[in-house]
């Protein structure tokens, strides 16, 4: 089935992103997963080719384009790439809507360039020890001091979070207020009591550093709140939509691309004297994963076109996220099964697709928090 959703500058993007991973990423991939840290000249080299801040306006530095198809050609390309370490997803899509839609003047004019160069990497840090998705668990906390801030508290599973010169920290800032008490600030690499823990060890995604943080008396200025105070709850719920987008449009990007590895696989692997492919069991299995792959795309294209028209909702993004995820999570185990006991050797694309897919379906909103959304506006 043939896709309308790109237009030829669309495409034109996606050689441009094809060649950067090609000169700047994949030659040095393997030395970061083993280092657990990508190299700062690679987020240098993604701020020289465009490729970070295209949503920011240009006289920022930005490439002045909201168009998020954009950015689903860049997930769609660095995960076929088996290349999520360098989380530019993060840092456009997830990041950059708080800096553009909720900084100050000169706010941005600190901060957006650097974002778009690639000399300021960003963080968000929300999750803590025990709070994940009930954002009402927060218990980092920030006291008005009159000219300043204090932020004390310790965040937990921050992705950028070693390498993050500016990280957005969800603070509770009204006393018993729950959701509605909390509010956003900028901590910037340098201030005196942010401290980074440990780089965590996962089972995937081993490029991709993800780190605890831990805040103790730190002195924010007063100009480095994020929009108002506590607003922060309504700040988020806006932007989630939109990095649940992009978590489930890498989704559908891993199940196309472990479907395209494993035909080739089983037209080749032969037992009992056949290929794979020739037995009714296999043709079956990839009969099953590619309609599901193709119906799930429709569905995906569909809401990436209603989200670059600004008209996706929750609701449906939530859809998407689970669905993709999910979808994903079920042809990687499926596509590792049919590679036999070479599916289990990390040197098998498979394999690695396995392990760095394994988190999609828990951040940005677990697949049960996505269905209880879906259920609420459905039953409500």
């Amino acid at each position: 089935m043939s896709r309308t959703l790109y237009t030829e500058e669309h495409e034109a993007f996606r050689e441009t992103v094809r060649a950067f991973l090609a000169k700047e990423v994949l030659p040095y991939y393997e030395q970061w997963e083993r280092d657990g840290i990508v190299a700062r000249e690679a987020w240098l080299a993604a701020g020289r080719q465009g490729l970070l801040g295209l949503a920011v306006p240009e006289e920022y530095g930005g490439g002045g384009n909201t168009d998020f198809r954009f950015s689903a050609v860049l997930a769609e390309e660095f995960t076929r790439a088996a290349a999520p370490g360098l989380a530019i997803g993060l840092h456009n899509d997830i990041i950059g809507p708080y800096l553009t839609s909720l900084a100050t003047e000169e706010q941005k004019q600190r901060w957006l360039p650097g974002f778009c160069s690639g000399e300021t990497i960003t963080a968000i840090a929300m999750t803590e020890p025990g709070a994940g998705s009930d954002l009402q668990g927060i218990k980092t906390r920030a006291e008005d001091k009159g000219d300043h801030w204090l932020l004390n508290g310790s965040k937990t599973f921050i992705s950028n979070g070693v390498l993050a010169d500016l990280v957005i920290v969800v603070a509770a800032t009204e006393p018993g207020g729950g959701s509605k008490g909390l509010s956003l600030f900028v901590v910037e690499r340098g201030m005196e009591g942010f401290e980074r823990g440990r780089n965590l060890d996962k089972i995937g995604q081993k490029a991709q550093d993800t780190a605890e943080l831990f805040f103790t008396d730190v002195r924010v200025p007063k100009e480095n709140l994020l929009g108002e105070v506590n607003g922060a709850f309504l700040y988020l719920m806006t932007n989630l939509a939109q990095e649940r987008m992009g978590i489930a449009v890498a989704g559908i990007a891993a199940a196309e691309h472990l479907l395209e590895i494993t035909m080739t696989y089983v037209k080749e692997r032969e037992a009992f004297g056949r290929p794979l492919a020739k037995l009714q069991h296999i043709r079956f299995e990839i009969a099953e994963m590619a309609t599901e792959c193709a119906v799930t795309r429709t569905f995906l294209d569909r809401c990436i076109t209603d989200h670059a028209a600004g008209a996706l909702d929750a609701v449906h993004a939530s859809m998407a996220k689970w669905w993709a995820t999910e979808l994903q999570k079920r042809v990687a185990d499926r596509c590792l099964q049919l590679h036999g006991g070479y599916g289990y050797m990390t040197e098998y694309p498979v394999a690695k697709a396995y392990t760095d897919g394994r988190i999609q379906t828990i951040y940005g909103g677990t697949t049960e928090i996505m269905k209880e959304i879906i259920g609420r506006s459905l039953l409500s």
